[in-house]
């Protein structure tokens, strides 16, 4: 793809206006570790959220997207459309749980709710397998994209690709160790206005290339790939076996762990909760940032997908129909800001990543375990130092991962079976330490044997089905008995944690008996119904555009209306409660 002139020079007013904030922000980062991983806890709800929608919109998420909508139509954004239920339990169960905590990460959260050697060692595991192993593979695969993109953009080679992706995470990590969240919370806002704007121009782009939506119809159906416009899956199908759906609609949203959809929160959610100004903030950023995931963004993406089957039919890579249509059809005028748009994508990403990563290994590792007492310009430093690290490791990761894909389902299937803990540690008092670490360490090697000794392969979708409940089941067993058989956190631990946080009594009845000045919430009921409520909103939105933008107006009317009806209700009910109570 050819760049002229006007082209570089947005380019580089985008990385320079990047640079500036990385400077201005500069002085207040240098405060304190709170300024540099939470922003002094200050942070307004619609910067916060849509950081957090920023940061999972990778210069890998079109890419995936378009793989899926390839290989199984619109219904396989079903692997990551189920999570919603997931993140709508965080907002309405968790969210105000998380800011009440006031941890500096999720990870601390260990030695607040939990006492003694094994607290401690599951904070010190969870610091290094999530911040160092877990965080290199996101950021490596979110490389990778970005890779892709530069060969077919540049027409170079993949060595060559990469080493400019080794450039752009040496600019971004100088510009995150600079700033701290600040900076990555504003340059997020300004790359997600950027990155919205052009993949709605391409999506106009692609439909009018294939001749407009009805034409696109009609060329799918007419090249026999007609079942790519069905919004769910035929059940049964080769690519979506009942036992399949089953396990997306009914188990993987509550049980496995996956990055941005932890269950309960935690990583970079759990970091933009904690940076909040206050609970109502809080819970308005997280309802925020679900509505923008699954409602606002996917729909531009999937367009262009659609487009790229009729302009760009039997890619071996279909991944790369995304940048293909971008390329052959973007006019000239716009490829500069669209190169800027994949760039801030890919930055966004990389400078959470990296600020999230840096403050599971300072504030949880280095600062608990190697230097305890030593003055904050050392550890907002060594904070630094820590970003360097992350990115020479995210960029050698870069190297060995084939697809992007399939590291998204690695992640899904060792995670498995570990939710319902995440879950439960808030709600039930009898969660210790050992129910954690057991459901981690029997997680991965459960679903690691599947694979290597049982013959599974989890880029099959029965296999991976059959992967994620025998992971579940076991996984289940498992953490049970090791919290049966281990004693319960002392006290004064639990005593100190539902004070501090004040969960429902429902599941602390003991803890709570020799608490009794403590205020417990008594809103489970009221949180429920506004759950459901969130998740027709989001998938009324969801389907109720995708209906209006395929010329389906009546059902995407009705789903609009529908979703607005749940809005309502929820609006009606955090009224009702009125802030103050939502908050205290």
């Amino acid at each position: 793809m050819r760049l002229d002139f006007l082209d570089w020079s947005i380019i580089a007013l985008y990385f320079a206006f990047n640079v500036a904030v990385g400077l201005y922000y500069k002085r207040r980062a240098s405060r304190d570790t709170a300024e540099f991983f939470l922003s002094g806890r200050n942070v307004p709800w619609w910067l916060a959220g849509t950081s957090m929608v920023a940061t999972t919109f990778a210069a890998d998420t079109p890419l995936v997207v378009t793989g899926l909508v390839a290989k199984n139509g619109i219904a396989g954004n079903w692997l990551w459309w189920n999570l919603l239920a997931s993140g709508m339990l965080t907002v309405f169960f968790y969210a105000r749980l998380w800011r009440r905590a006031g941890v500096m990460t999720d990870i601390e959260f260990s030695e607040l709710r939990y006492a003694g050697p094994p607290a401690a060692f599951l904070r010190g595991f969870r610091a290094l397998y999530l911040g160092l192993l877990i965080n290199c593979i996101i950021l490596g695969w979110v490389n990778l994209a970005m890779a892709k993109i530069l060969q077919l953009v540049f027409t170079i080679s993949k060595g060559e690709a990469l080493w400019i992706v080794v450039g752009l995470i040496v600019l971004t990590s100088a510009i995150s160790t600079l700033s701290g969240l600040w900076g990555v919370l504003v340059t997020d806002l300004f790359q997600f206005v950027i990155k919205m704007g052009m993949v709605i121009v391409l999506a106009v782009v692609a439909v009018n290339a294939v001749g407009g939506i009805e034409a696109m119809k009609a060329k799918l159906v007419a090249s026999g790939r007609g079942s790519a416009l069905g919004f769910v899956p035929e059940i049964g199908s080769v690519w979506m076996p009942m036992l399949t759906f089953f396990v997306y609609i009914a188990v993987n949203w509550w049980a496995t762990w996956y990055p941005g959809a932890e269950p309960g929160g935690g990583g970079y959610v759990a970091q933009r909760m904690l940076s909040a100004k206050d609970e109502k903030h809080s819970l308005l950023a997280t309802l925020w940032f679900n509505i923008a995931h699954y409602a606002v963004r996917p729909w531009p993406w999937i367009l262009v997908a659609l487009a790229s089957l009729i302009l760009f039919p039997g890619l071996k890579d279909p991944e790369t129909g995304y940048i293909r249509v971008m390329i052959d059809y973007l006019p000239s005028s716009l490829r500069g800001l669209m190169v800027a748009a994949f760039a801030a994508a890919f930055m966004s990403t990389i400078a959470t990543q990296l600020n999230w990563g840096a403050s599971y290994l300072v504030n949880d590792f280095y600062r608990r375990f190697v230097r305890r007492d030593a003055g904050e310009p050392h550890y907002v430093l060594a904070s630094r130092l820590a970003t360097a690290l992350l990115t020479v490791i995210s960029a050698a990761v870069a190297f060995r991962i084939e697809s992007i894909g399939g590291a998204w389902k690695l992640l899904i299937i060792t995670g498995a079976g570990t939710g319902a803990v995440l879950l439960l540690r808030w709600y039930w008092w009898r969660i210790n330490a050992w129910s954690e670490v057991s459901a981690m360490i029997t997680a991965f090697v459960v679903s690691v044997l599947l694979q290597t000794v049982g013959g599974l392969d989890s880029d099959r979708p029965l296999d991976f089905a059959r992967i994620v409940l025998v992971t579940v089941a076991v996984t289940t067993v498992v953490w049970l008995v090791v919290t049966f058989a281990t004693r319960p956190e002392t006290d004064a631990t639990l005593v100190a944690f539902y004070r501090r946080t004040r969960p429902s009594r429902l599941g602390w009845g003991p803890v709570a008996a020799r608490a009794p000045d403590v205020r417990p919430s008594t809103d489970g009921l009221a949180n429920l119904v506004d759950w459901v409520a969130g998740c027709v909103l989001v998938y009324g939105a969801l389907f109720g555009v995708g209906k209006l933008l395929l010329h389906d107006p009546l059902p995407g009317i009705l789903m609009l209306g529908l979703s607005a009806i749940a809005g309502a209700v929820i609006y009606r009910d955090l009224s009702r409660r009125g802030w103050r109570t939502v908050v205290e």
